[in-house]
């Protein structure tokens, strides 16, 4: 029988877990020292008053005050309405095509952008590049065969706001409605990228866009430019969210978390759930329950259907694989090899692991708040 957390619904399944002598999870501590430390309310107010003083003071003759990612669906287009109309800021919205998008996303973004008129930019990558990438990632075995696209979004959103001279880049994420997953289900970095494209891809990458450390320091550092999260601040309701978006806006929503693009839906539904038997809602429904989207009972109940229904699997699968150019029996073959872990493979993690107390003072002149994962570090060796 699965011991499972007495205020949240993380399990032993998940990689490091502990319980202490109530039955509590180390993830559940996690995720209270997160919200701990992005306390909403009259402090997350301040602190987000005083970045968008310190936007509005700055902007001289500038087009755009910000950067935002956005991706269709409910946390990325519900900040676009609020930075637009709640705080009058002049917003650059942001796309990354990896030729995965639904056309509900899709939608969505057009919408948003155009209602809210907002100038969109979307970075197009080089399909036979990113097909390359996902198939890499799917031939080493490792559970998050989506990170090349995570990975991409994040060096884009540098490389637009580096080029236009903006120091801002706004992100939708919030650990109280997604948690943290841990490292092992979804680490990679470009360090780990480039040695797997070296070693299983085929296809010169041209136009997929890399960020090293190097280059992280650099944008950081020296241009000044952050990556701020903030629903981290400001009160912020998923569900309340999503009906305010379909009333004035029209959206339409597209099933669970992340799956406003098709590949993503396919990693997290059936790759990871079905050939490594990890299910990211448990981390994803407990952050909601901590947080008081849903009960614990609600939750329980959530995780017991699974998280890609067998009429999308027979529909989407055969669409996938001839996408991804995967004859049948190829994917039968890397769908039978041993999995591996992203620890099988060279990657940055053993110097946050190792160094991270010595790490965070260097990394906080470069990024505006702690990493989650250095969170994760701290309580998982105690």
């Amino acid at each position: 029988m699965r011991k499972i957390c007495t205020i949240g619904i993380w399990d032993d399944t998940i990689p490091g877990i502990k319980f202490d002598k109530g039955g509590i999870s180390n993830y559940a501590r996690i995720q209270q020292k997160l919200m701990s430390a992005f306390p909403r309310g009259d402090i997350g107010k301040r602190d987000w008053d005083e970045i968008i003083k310190s936007i509005k003071a700055n902007k001289k003759n500038k087009k755009y005050d910000c950067v935002v990612g956005i991706s269709g669906g409910t946390d990325s287009c519900y900040l676009l309405h609020i930075l637009k109309n709640d705080y009058g800021l002049n917003p650059l919205a942001v796309n990354l095509d990896n030729g995965w998008n639904s056309e509900i996303a899709v939608a969505n973004i057009h919408k948003m952008t155009q209602q809210l008129d907002i100038d969109l930019e979307t970075y197009v990558i080089d399909y036979e590049e990113i097909k390359d990438l996902m198939r890499t990632y799917m031939i080493a075995n490792l559970p998050w065969i989506d990170a090349p696209t995570d990975l991409a979004i994040q060096a884009v959103l540098y490389k637009i706001a580096n080029s236009e001279n903006i120091k801002f880049i706004f992100v939708g994420n919030d650990f109280r409605s997604e948690g943290k997953q841990p490292t092992e289900w979804t680490y990679s970095d470009f360090k780990q990228l480039k040695y797997l494209h070296k070693c299983f891809g085929k296809v010169k990458l041209k136009t997929y866009p890399t960020k090293s450390l190097f280059k992280l320091g650099y944008l950081g550092f020296l241009k000044k430019i952050k990556m701020i999260s903030v629903f981290h601040y400001i009160s912020y309701n998923k569900k309340n969210a999503q009906k305010y978006l379909i009333e004035n806006y029209g959206w339409q929503y597209y099933g669970e978390h992340h799956h406003e693009n098709l590949f993503t839906k396919f990693a997290i539904g059936y790759w990871m759930f079905r050939k490594f038997g990890i299910d990211k809602r448990k981390i994803t429904y407990s952050a909601q329950v901590l947080s008081g989207e849903i009960t614990r009972k609600e939750a329980l109940e959530k995780v017991k259907t699974s998280p890609y229904s067998e009429q999308d699997i027979s529909k989407d699968l055969s669409y996938i694989l001839n996408k991804l150019q995967f004859t049948k029996e190829e994917f039968d073959q890397v769908w039978n090899s041993k999995n591996k872990s992203f620890t099988d493979y060279p990657s940055y993690y053993k110097y946050f692991e190792k160094f991270h107390d010595y790490l965070w003072p260097i990394v906080s002149k470069i990024v505006p708040s702690k990493p989650k994962i250095f969170y994760e570090i701290e309580e998982r060796k105690k």
